[in-house]
């Protein structure tokens, strides 16, 4: 029999179960869903040579993902060769021939590029042999190689990690060399269809491209033929990315609250209702004692101010009536402060000003 305790007992048991059992699929499927893209190579290539006997090298030159490894097959040889990532994202490796490889000027070589459990492939568009066991490539006869169009995707920045996608169009068959000013080594175009060669190079660290830096292409025929063309345009795609200016706090700029015109009648001003109350209160301090005192001292401020004021109309009569102007200016911080002007100051509200020494100058 099931008490209230073994119940609950039993309950913070299952939840714990319930609530692993609900949550593995949305981990699957957010596990799924920001799986890393695989490896890619960009870029496969090597130098051919006159003979394939051995002894004779083969140099390999391999661009794509950075950080995995690469290795090259060739059809008829005996081992594989592991490629070096002598830079992020460019591997290099030489295989020599030996006596018991079979290696034909058209050989398959297949290139694979590992991470982890990922495999990126890519087979050699060209052959190793230059010369007549080549397959015909570059043109007819003795010509060199074409350019019909040479191209750039720019990037936003040319900072590390933005890409540059280089297009070249021109001679079937042939290989396309790129360099760029303030990069190292050579960047190879695969030819993606006949006549069409395109290639995306990754702005390394090291680098040093500038916007207007050159690039140049070489295409390279069979024949040892080749053609050089020079990019006509910026590697930015848009104009560079500005600094964004940084605020300068300044302790002296406010803006003009409010500008009011105070009246004042005389010279006296308040000073006339002021002296004359405490002149009318000595009087009527000498008046009585006791509670009649003090009724007469009272009495005494009260009509020593109609005195006061009467001293400030007579004044005013005299002198005519004044009038002064108060500008009030907000810092920045909240802060208000009020600056006294006797002839219009000329100020509106809204205006950016300076505060100099209690004297308004207007913000330029």
């Amino acid at each position: 029999m099931f008490t209230k305790k073994t119940l609950a007992a039993a309950m913070m048991a299952v939840l714990p179960l319930a609530s692993m059992t609900l949550s593995a699929p949305v981990q699957a499927q957010q596990y799924n869903r920001e799986a890393p893209r695989g490896p890619m190579i960009r870029g496969f290539n090597v130098d051919e040579v006159r003979r394939l006997e051995p002894g004779v090298e083969l140099n390999f030159d391999l661009y794509g993902s950075p950080g995995g490894s690469a290795t090259i097959r060739i059809d008829g040889a005996m081992r594989n060769l592991t490629l070096s990532e002598t830079e992020p994202g460019q591997y290099e490796g030489t295989y020599t021939i030996s006596a018991r490889d079979r290696i034909a000027p058209n050989s398959a070589v297949t290139a694979n590029l590992r991470e982890g459990n990922r495999v990126a492939t890519q087979v050699l568009s060209e052959s190793l042999l230059r010369g007549p066991g080549d397959r015909p490539r570059g043109g007819p006869g003795g010509m060199a190689p074409r350019v019909e169009r040479f191209d750039v995707r720019g990037a936003n920045d040319l900072a590390p990690g933005d890409e540059l996608t280089f297009t070249l169009m021109g001679t079937p068959g042939s290989k396309v060399e790129i360099t760029i000013a303030g990069s190292r080594g050579i960047f190879f175009l695969p030819e993606t269809r006949p006549g069409e060669y395109s290639g995306v190079y990754t702005v390394r660290r090291a680098d040093r491209i500038m916007p207007d830096s050159a690039v140049t292409a070489t295409v390279r025929a069979a024949n040892g033929r080749a053609t050089t063309t020079t990019l006509g345009r910026p590697l930015l795609a848009g104009p560079p990315r500005l600094a964004t200016p940084v605020a300068r706090y300044c302790s002296n700029c406010a803006t003009v609250e409010t500008v009011n015109v105070v009246q004042v009648q005389g010279n006296g001003n308040y000073l006339g209702t002021v002296g004359g109350a405490v002149v009318g209160g000595l009087l009527g301090s000498q008046v009585g004692s006791g509670n009649g005192r003090t009724a007469a001292q009272i009495a005494g401020v009260v009509g020593g101010a109609a005195v006061g004021r009467n001293i400030d109309n007579n004044n005013a009569a005299k002198a005519g009536a004044n009038q002064h102007y108060e500008v009030m200016v907000r810092y920045p911080n909240g802060v208000t402060k009020v600056i006294t002007y006797t002839n219009d100051p000329g100020f509106r509200v809204g205006e950016k000003v300076r505060v100099d020494n209690n004297l308004l100058t207007r913000d330029q």
